[in-house]
């Protein structure tokens, strides 16, 4: 019995760490020195403080466990410097002037790898404006330099649709497919359907859709989209056409990822 008792409690110990995490982080941005950092982790479509720490000589810790694998956010303030999962093991997270990175788990190497294709595209996109303003300086032919940098902005505009959408789908059934989604989705200025929604709804798995935050944002889409058609009632007392963000910007085109960093702190 006794035996039994023993094994029982080591299985139950063993399970308790099944989520534990370990977050080390390493920053040379001065102006983090000092500054507390919260951990923030989406919950009913809000991010939730579970853990706070202070910024010292460059260091910072975050450890817990989370009853499941969950998308989380580090934020200093309100807000949000760099988006990561957390999942049992231990997690690197490193934040220099040059990018972020978060490593050191399969989903977050995952995530990781995206990002940094994604800001690959968006700093060719950025590069496409430096040579619109140093062909004017040239005294180049400006129809035929904006006809060829039109359809290189095409080009990357396709190829940043094409990532976006293939990892959705590649991790329906993980949490990245969900998170990748409300980062496009959070900024628009109300749940609205679009080309892309409806397509990734037509593929998604039942795991996908049962997602807490792409289900009620999906039924919500459906029920605003209703409303402008005429085919619904807007309800009197709690109208569905709502934003989401009373301050977002007008909700953007399906190729236009909501990077979940600041300005001067990108994604990755």
């Amino acid at each position: 019995m006794n035996k039994i008792i023993y094994t029982l409690f080591s299985l139950l110990a063993l399970t308790s760490c099944v989520n534990s995490y370990n977050v080390q982080g390493n920053s040379n941005v001065s102006t983090l020195d000092g500054q507390m950092l919260y951990l923030k982790v989406l919950k009913n479509n809000d991010f939730k403080k579970i853990d706070s720490c202070d910024v010292l000589h460059g260091q910072f810790q975050f450890s817990g466990t989370v009853d499941s694998v969950r998308m989380a956010s580090i934020f200093m303030d309100d807000q949000s410097v760099l988006p990561l999962v957390l999942e049992s093991g231990d997690i690197n997270v490193k934040i220099d002037y040059a990018q972020q990175t978060v490593t050191g788990t399969p989903l977050n190497d995952k995530l990781s790898k995206f990002f940094s294709k994604y800001n690959q595209l968006k700093n060719q996109e950025a590069e496409l404006v430096h040579k619109h303003d140093q062909a004017i300086m040239n005294g180049r032919n400006m129809e035929v330099v904006n006809q060829r940098l039109n359809v290189e902005a095409q080009r990357l505009s396709e190829q940043e649709d094409r990532l976006i959408t293939n990892f959705v789908t590649d991790n329906f059934d993980n949490i990245l497919g969900p998170g990748v989604f409300f980062m496009v989705t959070i900024n628009n200025q109300y749940p609205i359907l679009t080309p892309w929604i409806e397509d990734i709804m037509s593929k998604a798995t039942d795991t996908f859709k049962n997602d807490p935050y792409v289900k009620d944002y999906y039924q919500k889409a459906q029920e605003n989209e209703e409303i402008m058609n005429g085919t619904r009632e807007a309800p009197v007392q709690a109208p569905q056409v709502q934003p989401q963000n009373p301050d977002a910007a007008p909700a953007p085109t399906a190729n236009e990822l909501a990077a979940p960093a600041t300005q001067n702190t990108p994604a990755n």
